[in-house]
């Protein structure tokens, strides 16, 4: 029974810190990467489709992202949905190829980001307690029902305090890399 509520304490860890790596991933530091373009959606055909499954994204060089569509149809598109996206990139239809140059960060810029990295953060960590808060409640409730004696509750809870603090700094940890990243010129 404990190890049930352990077990689901983990997978609620797992999906909060998933989640902090996917926003953390679409914050854009000084180089190019494809994930920058993971948020914006394309109207293609009447149906909003991320520019991954309609197109090729390359980093050629650090500053640059180049997008080859499978269709040609779709360029036009692909064009408009990135000037739309408020990411501050101004895209180059060549042919069927569009090219995006990606502007280098302003001291300013950087700090936003980096405060938009804390605020994902502690989104994390408040995910992270409400998990620690149902598995208490579970313990408690086995603890009631009398399937766990009281001793074997508060370990278990002081087993969920640790498990709590490391995740939390986990956290930190993955925070503060992205930080680090996005200040760094």
């Amino acid at each position: 029974m404990i190890e049930d509520v352990m077990k689901d304490l983990g997978n609620a860890i797992e999906k909060a810190q998933d989640a902090l790596k996917r926003e953390l991933s679409k914050l854009r530091t000084g180089r190019a990467h494809p994930g920058m373009l993971e948020s914006i959606r394309v109207d293609y055909y009447g149906t909003p489709t991320p520019i991954s499954q309609m197109a090729a994204v390359n980093v050629p060089e650090p500053r640059l992202l180049t997008i080859k569509a499978w269709e040609k149809s779709a360029v036009q598109a692909i064009d408009r949905a990135i000037r739309e996206s408020n990411l501050g990139l101004n895209p180059q239809v060549d042919g069927d190829l569009i090219r995006v140059p990606v502007p280098p960060l302003s001291e300013e810029r950087r700090k936003d980001l980096g405060k938009i990295a804390k605020k994902a953060g502690e989104d994390c960590k408040i995910a992270i307690r409400k998990g620690r808060h149902d598995a208490i409640d579970m313990l408690n409730e086995l603890k009631s029902s009398g399937d766990l004696s009281e001793d074997a509750v508060e370990r278990a809870k002081k087993k969920v305090e640790e498990v709590i603090v490391q995740a939390g700094q986990a956290v930190d940890a993955l925070v503060s890399s992205k930080e680090k990243e996005i200040l760094t010129v």
